[in-house]
């Protein structure tokens, strides 16, 4: 009490302080300039700041000397029900091109919480949730009376996390950041395109023929390709990645598990780096700090809580690609964290497939600022070769849910709002003396043309834009020369895809292309070949040549062209390319891809090399490849394979997987009856699971026998018997169902009975659930939820289920929160009505439980026991699992949280479910029903995880029904009746204690 009385008058005392506490007071934009720290190459200028600008988030400059500034006056919530949005786009305009002296108008009012746009025809493209938009002034004003909505869909989730950061590739493709927020995109302009689904992706479109897609990524704020379409992202506490595989090529092998599109690729420090700041923290984190710290003192921890230092709110990643700079400062990117009022930079050096990044100096930012409103959000590369830098200039910069409540109701999330600031990064000796006035757009095409070899970035990407927006043929000529002898490899790779666009491009600029000094030329020539690939057998040969490059970028995407042959030359190639990088798991993952549905020839093909010959996870992949394809004679000639194997379990696992993913049943192998019955009479046990597990999808009439026999064996090791209880799955429901039905009513063990009773769920005879349901009664707890799983894991046994509860067979309690979940957002509207009519009154109102257990804000709690008691109820879930990532969200921030706000949560999870964490229904079209939370999603599969005993469970999306999310939480209601009262104050103290 003593250290709570303290903290009270510590917190009293600063708040009545505050008013001379500098951290209370907005610095002026040039005392803020003074308050900056940087290195010695360079200086900073104001560019423009308030009234001129006003929480500034994106700028980009357009071909006319205008420039667009987003406004996100929104930040960090939208505006109540009925008011309008306060976001905007304002427009500068340059009057003589010194960048000192411009006019200052509103663009565009009411833009909901605008954070990205790019200039296209004279106005804009923004991105404004739920829409991407086109705007334009028409009649000359300078405002925008033209709104069009490009695509729609988009979810209006928290600001930090919705659609943002449009940016135009070399490849022609407009890229945006979406954070793999859930949505169908749809496009008003073309109503016959089908929705584009883009959970868990980023998003990408074709702004001339108006075709989209996902995107890989996902990214958050902060997204930039360099010249050759490397696309580097930002992700609040991890501050940069590669995009490292592009969703398109992935299509093309919907058997291949994919675990990851993006790569980490910061050297120093993942997930996150730490971070160098001048700051102190502010009042506010200091109270926060102040609140964990008693935490940790009351339950006697011995932590000492860290304020900053670690990145926690990267933004706006940007790749300086202007001439004005250093030479040793191109192609850095230069990333904003905006609470440590500092910018970092990366330099960018190739490393295999993909990227390092490394901090450019150690333990120094390249620029830091002792000013803690000012918040570097977001960068830009400028036609006068410099770079600029937004600031929205607020106080607080904050997701409001981070901060605990009792300080939350204190703050102003919107003071500063009217303040802003945009700065000019300028070297102390610049390389080029430039200037904001390119006029651009007055230019001929001709002359842009020749921009393609202007040595500044922003000159040859504006060039290109303009280009593609004009599609002027007469300019075909001048374009196909630069392709052939362009001074610089970026005008040859930009004249290359422009040609493309114009459908000028032939072969033979390809095959040029193909013998260019540059590998990056090289690299691009290899995915426009596969434009030409159809008709032109002599570009095929030269696309396996380059296989053999020396470049590993080059090497990489000639694995992923590859696929697009259709070439008897094509697997030996990709059998050599994995002989050569297969130990790399993205060479894996493009070589895989390109295999696609010769997974099995080309796995006898490098088995005859040697198993040592390549990485064997390549093989392994392969292997799962082959199971899904449910190729008798590939399946035969497989097994004929593993005898040559040293670790056939691994590789038969990998089958397994392959064979799980398209629910094979029953299938005829020539061979496979006497291989199994090899793998069974081994002595390694490791390899007798294995092969029981695998044994299930194959007719095998001898190896049921013997199940049969050992599942009722009373003699044998539990462990044995459960095996032959799983092996019974792949048994014909008459013959096998007796015999679990037998099991079950031997008093079994809880791990055999819950064998048994999910043997009987794989079968999809109606008679499987009446035998599950009608063992109810001597179930353990054990048994009863695999029970409840198993019914509901077909929709002809919901209705059976819910009759059983009506009648008094099943207890209401017994269906928790996750099995309410399938039925209260079950797509029938029946069952959804009995499910609530039956199971509500016994679990619905969590409020009033939350009500009862309010005096335990002050039982004192006991951690040890409070750790005990997480670890026997919650740590399955919230902590990290050996295979995959976590169920629930990550506890190590939730001693933010009150006693209050914690009972509401233990409580009454439903309450509030974070995102990331919502449960999925998936029922596919033969009934079958899946659950869980979204750990991966493709065009062609969805993981789901939690909902498996079996671990992470995918999905073809061509055998899904539907998919719903539910409004139930996954964590279990009543944990109450574990824990108690002092139970639950004891978890507290232990959440609370630093988990």
């Amino acid at each position: 009490m003593r250290t709570a009385a303290c903290l009270c008058l510590a917190l009293i005392f600063l708040a009545a302080c505050s008013k001379r506490n500098p951290e209370e007071r907005a610095m002026t934009p040039q005392d803020s300039l003074k308050a900056m720290h940087l290195s010695e190459d360079f200086h900073v200028e104001l560019f423009a700041s308030e009234p001129d600008v006003m929480s500034p988030v994106e700028m980009a400059f357009d071909e006319n000397r205008k420039v667009y500034v987003a406004e996100m006056m929104d930040y960090p919530n939208d505006p109540p029900p009925g008011k309008p949005a306060r976001s905007r786009i304002r427009l500068l305009e340059n009057t003589n091109g010194d960048g000192k002296t411009f006019r200052s108008t509103v663009f565009a009012e009411n833009v909901l919480a605008v954070s990205g746009f790019m200039p296209w025809k004279d106005g804009p493209i923004v991105t404004s949730a739920p829409d991407i938009l086109y705007l334009k002034d028409t009649d000359g004003d300078g405002k925008a009376d033209l709104r069009k909505v490009l695509y729609t869909g988009f979810p209006k989730v928290n600001q930090e996390a919705r659609i943002t950061n449009p940016r135009l590739g070399v490849d022609n493709w407009i890229y945006c950041s979406n954070t793999g927020s859930d949505g169908r995109i749809t496009s008003p302009g073309h109503p016959e395109m089908p929705p584009v689904l883009v959970r868990g992706t980023d998003f990408r479109f074709d702004p001339i023929g108006g075709k989209a897609e996902p995107a890989s990524g996902p990214a958050q704020f902060g997204s930039t390709l360099d010249d050759f379409n490397h696309r580097f992202i930002t992700q609040n506490t991890t501050h940069i990645r590669h995009v490292v595989m592009p969703m398109r090529y992935l299509t093309r092998a919907p058997l291949l598990e994919v675990r990851a599109v993006a790569q980490d690729i910061s050297d120093h420090g993942r997930p996150s780096s730490p971070m160098f700041p001048l700051t102190g923290p502010q009042q506010w984190r200091k109270q926060r700090t102040a609140l964990r710290q008693q935490r940790y003192n009351e339950n006697k921890v011995n932590v000492t809580e860290q304020v900053s230092g670690w990145f926690t709110a990267a933004s706006g990643g940007t790749l300086y690609d202007g001439d004005a700079f250093p030479k040793e400062y191109a192609g850095s990117v230069f990333t904003g964290d905006v609470s440590g009022n500092l910018v970092h930079r990366d330099t960018i050096k190739p490393d295999g497939p993909t990227f390092t990044a490394h901090r450019a100096k150690e333990k120094v930012e390249f620029l830091a600022s002792t000013d803690v409103w000012f918040r570097p959000c977001n960068f830009a590369n400028a036609p006068d070769g410099n770079l600029y830098m937004t600031d929205i200039y607020r106080q607080v910069i904050e997701t409001p849910e981070s901060i605990p409540e009792e300080i939350r109701k204190k703050i102003d999330f919107f003071k500063g709002d009217t303040l802003g600031r945009i700065y000019r990064i300028v070297p102390n000796h610049p390389l080029r003396a430039g200037d904001l006035k390119p006029n651009l757009g007055a230019a001929g095409s001709a002359e842009l043309v020749g921009q393609l070899s202007n040595p500044n970035g922003w000159h040859r990407q504006a060039a290109h834009r303009l280009l593609l927006e004009r599609q002027d043929s007469s300019v075909v000529a001048n374009l196909k020369a630069v392709a052939a002898s362009g001074h610089l490899p970026e005008a040859r790779v930009h004249a290359l895809w422009l040609l493309h666009a114009y459908a000028a491009l032939e072969a033979a600029e390809v095959e040029r292309a193909f013998k260019d000094p540059d590998s990056r030329v090289r690299e691009h020539a290899l995915q426009l070949s596969e434009f030409f690939l159809k008709e032109s057998p002599a570009l095929a040969s030269s696309v396996l040549a380059l296989a053999a490059d020396s470049d590993p970028h080059v090497r990489f995407q000639a694995a992923l062209t590859v696929g697009e042959l259709k070439d008897s030359r094509a697997l030996p190639v990709l059998a050599q390319l994995a002989h050569l990088d297969s130990s790399d798991p993205w060479f894996r993952l493009a070589i895989l891809s390109s295999v696609a549905d010769a997974a099995a020839p080309f796995f006898h093909m490098v088995l005859e090399k040697g198993e040592d010959w390549v990485d064997p996870q390549l093989l392994i992949e392969a292997s799962a490849m082959i199971g899904g394809r449910q190729n008798p004679a590939e399946l035969a000639a497989w097994f004929g394979d593993l005898p040559k194997l040293r670790q056939p379990d691994k590789y038969l696992a990998g089958l397994t997987k392959g064979l799980r993913l398209v629910g094979a049943r029953n299938l005829r192998v020539p061979g496979a009856e006497q291989t199994f019955a090899r793998l069974l009479s081994s002595s390694d046990d490791s390899l007798q699971r294995a092969a029981w597990e695998s044994s299930r999808y194959f007719e095998l009439t001898a190896l049921i026998q013997r199940a049969r026999q050992e599942a009722l064996a009373a003699g044998l090791p539990t462990a044995n018997r459960v095996r032959a209880v799983r092996a019974l799955r792949g048994g014909h429901f008459d013959s096998v169902a007796p015999v679990l039905e037998s099991v079950l009513q031997a008093n079994p063990s809880p791990d055999l009975e819950a064998a048994a009773v999910d043997a009987l769920a794989a079968f999809d005879e109606p008679a499987a659930g009446g035998i599950i349901l009608n063992n109810w009664r001597q179930y353990s707890p054990t048994g009863r939820k695999h029970a409840v799983s198993a019914l509901l894991a077909q929709r002809v046994r919901i209705l059976p289920l819910l009759k059983a509860v009506e009648d008094g067979l099943i207890e209401p309690a017994a269906l928790d929160a996750s099995a309410r979940s399938h039925l209260y957002d079950d797509a029938d509207p029946v069952i959804a009505t009995k499910a609530r009519g039956l199971l509500e009154n016994t679990n619905s109102d969590r409020s009033k439980v939350v009500a009862s257990f309010r005096e335990v804000t002050g039982v004192p709690g006991d951690v040890a026991r409070g750790k005990k008691l997480f670890e026997e109820n919650c740590a399955r879930c919230h902590e990290p699992r050996r295979q995959g990532g976590r169920v629930g969200p990550d506890l190590s921030g939730i001693n933010n949280k009150t006693r209050e706000e914690l009972i509401t949560s233990i409580l009454n999870p439903s309450y509030a479910i974070e995102p990331r964490f919502v449960n999925y229904i998936i029922t596919t079209k033969d009934g079958r029903m899946y659950d869980g939370i979204i750990a991966n999603e493709t065009a062609w599969a969805i993981t789901l995880r939690g909902g498996s005993e079996e671990g992470d469970e995918t999905v073809l999306r061509k055998n899904i029904a539907s998919t719903r999310a539910s409004s139930v939480s996954l964590m279990p209601d009543e944990l109450e009746k574990n824990l108690g009262k002092q139970g639950l104050a004891d978890v507290i103290a232990y959440l609370r204690g630093g988990l």
